[in-house]
């Protein structure tokens, strides 16, 4: 029988989804699962958007263009003019959702044995991404003592190598919720411009910004226009996962080219979904006002209750709707499949996501996970208490 591929060996699992087989086997034995573990939010979708949806009048559903339907990409250029983006709709080019987007960049812009300097730990598909374009990643460790702060400039430098060719972030952050503070942008502007390198800024999170900082899109930074790649979503500003519409977005006119050569050979972005994308654009003001201000209470529910939790630590998030958590165990993996398996209080249990697999260096991130907050607050409270339970019964809990 023939071998499969060493990239398809190579391919690590998605420490978001891997433990979905044991969450099932709980739910079929009548077990209530609350799902900490995956960015799905459970707030409504803009009613503008699903209205769309019920309303198709299309006689065929026919292909798009491949660079995505041209009115939606105009009204983008009208949202991003609000966060101080100066854009023309043909920067943008519509994707199946952010994923895609960021594939795209990198089949574009790198060649197989190519480095990419990404701060860890970090969103886990950008690894597969990565090993899908041939690529390499070479983590900067942030820690969570340090609330996942850049590192000095020093160590960047102690990475570049003739191989490097890019430097990618998450603003904010995903998995740590972490927003980069205008010094450590302007660090990354003058690293880009110092080594003429890339820079992919997946910036899907903006609309969750906490503690009234100012948002630094890579789409500010002056002097780098043609090596920055803003990656954006609708995924999670609108909660419509399920569409998968993304964007990718640059000034680079190459980079465009090249992108569109991939989008062609994909044929198109999602119809339906960029006509509910669309549409979602007209939902008035009120429902983000809503959104944002759920997910502020989420944050802090979620924060006070992990830090009373003795031997948990979580550092607060500044953004977007995850944290990493440092927990007292011997190795957050078994623990998270544990609580699945063997455990449940009062017949529920719950779903996180191992750290370990946010990062690339081996060993790190091994007691921590990373948990979204994105159930509601009567949900959370609860599942805060049965993870208290859990940590109590669990044979490995470490105490320092």
């Amino acid at each position: 029988m023939p071998k499969i591929s060493e990239r398809a060996i190579e391919m690590p699992s998605s420490p978001i989804r891997k433990l979905v087989p044991l969450a099932n086997a709980a739910k079929e034995r009548g077990i209530k699962v609350y799902h900490l573990n995956i960015g799905q939010p459970d707030l409504a979708s803009p009613g503008k958007g699903l209205e769309a949806l019920k309303n198709i009048d299309r006689r065929v559903l026919e292909y798009s263009p491949s660079q995505g339907f041209k009115s939606y990409r105009e009204k983008l250029v009208k949202y991003y003019e609000s966060y101080n983006i100066h854009l023309s709709a043909d920067d943008i080019i519509i994707t199946t959702g952010g994923s895609e987007a960021v594939l795209f960049a990198f089949l574009s812009c790198l060649n197989p044995g190519d480095e990419i300097i990404i701060p860890e730990p970090s969103y886990a598909n950008y690894i597969a991404f990565a090993i899908s374009a041939g690529a390499k990643i070479r983590s900067i460790a942030t820690t969570i003592e340090e609330g996942f702060s850049l590192p000095k400039v020093e160590k960047f430098e102690e990475l570049i190598n003739e191989r490097t060719r890019a430097i990618m972030i998450c603003n904010p952050n995903n998995p740590t919720g972490y927003l980069y503070t205008r010094r450590e942008m302007n660090q990354i502007r003058d690293l880009v411009k110092k080594y003429d390198l890339y820079l992919f800024s997946d910036e899907v999170y903006r609309e969750f910004i906490y503690t009234g900082s100012p948002y630094i899109s890579a789409c500010h930074l002056e002097g780098i226009e043609d090596n920055v790649v803003l990656i954006d979503s609708v995924s999670k500003r609108y909660s419509e996962c399920g569409i998968r519409i993304g964007a990718l977005i640059t000034k680079n006119t190459e980079i465009r080219k090249a992108v569109m050569k991939f989008c062609q050979a994909r044929l198109s972005p999602p119809l339906i979904g960029q006509i509910v994308a669309e549409a979602s654009m007209e939902e008035p003001e009120d429902y983000s006002r809503e959104v944002y201000d759920e997910y502020v209470e989420r944050r802090k529910c979620l924060i006070d209750g992990l830090n009373r939790i003795p031997g948990c630590y979580s550092p607060i998030p500044m953004g977007a709707f995850y944290t990493v958590a440092k927990l007292p165990v011997d190795d957050a993996e078994k623990f998270c499949a544990w609580c699945l398996t063997d455990f449940n209080y009062e017949g529920e249990t719950l779903m996180m996501a191992p750290a370990a697999g946010f990062y690339t260096t081996p060993g790190a991130g091994k007691n921590q996970v990373r948990i979204a907050y994105v159930l509601k607050k009567s949900d959370l409270e609860r599942a805060l208490f049965v993870l208290k339970k859990a940590l109590e019964a669990y044979p490995g809990r470490v105490m320092d």
